[in-house]
């Protein structure tokens, strides 16, 4: 672990959607630098997890902390001008706008043009393929392509933590294979990633540490090598089932 101090912090958050309880007592910790990921099957709570840290879902129980700034009952907008960024699920670029136009959407935020534009050129040099596919619309582009847009579009803004939704979700074995490699030269070059995750024997491979979660409580954390030692692990997640 990195510094002393996490980046983003849940201390025994209880959330909810209406008056149903979702997440039970959740206790995570992601420390600058790291890539951690967040497994579990459908309807384990995964998304709910990270649309809790967006303020979508609402806690009655606990905090989640950004660098040490509470951040539980601030609206979406608070939360993302301090530092979060996402890839959602199933990627959600605007297919009629260029590619370009996608990425200087996700530094709408921004207000140091120079910075931007530097940021931009890296996001080029991570992604050679976007800067060849500059002017076309989204639409254009393949899946693999699509998710790298997402993830450029996140990028740009400059984030404390990059939070990743199902990167793996609709993209053949190959391009899932090179999606992790991807996230994995991400967090090399110093992001901070927040993953969930179903593919759990790609999702550890990378990993500094992962967390497992079942019916909205976590049942599981340690570091990733561990984890994929673990006898509980290898018997409900990663014995080859297609979910998981």
């Amino acid at each position: 672990m990195n510094g002393t101090e996490p980046v983003l912090k849940f201390e025994h958050v209880d959330a909810y959607y209406g008056s149903m309880q979702v997440l039970y007592d959740i206790n995570i910790e992601v420390y600058q630098k790291e890539l951690v990921c967040l497994l579990g099957g459908n309807a384990s709570g995964k998304s709910t997890t990270l649309k809790t840290i967006l303020g979508v879902c609402k806690i009655k129980k606990g905090a989640i902390w950004l660098k040490g700034k509470r951040i539980d009952g601030k609206p979406t907008k608070y939360i993302v001008s301090n530092g979060v960024a996402i890839v959602p699920e199933n990627r959600r670029i605007f297919p009629r706008l260029t590619v370009l136009e996608n990425l200087e959407l996700g530094a709408y935020l921004r207000n140091d043009p120079e910075n931007v534009r530097k940021d931009m050129e890296r996001i080029f040099q991570l992604f050679p393929i976007l800067k060849q596919r500059a002017e076309q619309q989204g639409m254009t582009l393949s899946g693999g392509e699509q998710q790298m847009l997402a993830m450029g579009r996140a990028l740009i803004s400059n984030p404390e933590i990059l939070l990743m939704d199902e990167p793996s979700m609709g993209l053949s074995p190959l391009l899932v294979d090179q999606q992790f490699k991807l996230i994995q030269e991400v967090n090399q070059h110093g992001t901070t990633i927040f993953m969930v995750e179903q593919n759990a024997n790609m999702a550890l491979s990378i990993a500094d540490r992962g967390y497992v979660l079942q019916t909205g409580a976590i049942v599981l954390a340690d570091t990733a090598q561990a984890l994929l030692n673990n006898r509980m692990m290898q018997e409900a997640y990663l014995g080859g089932q297609e979910d998981l």
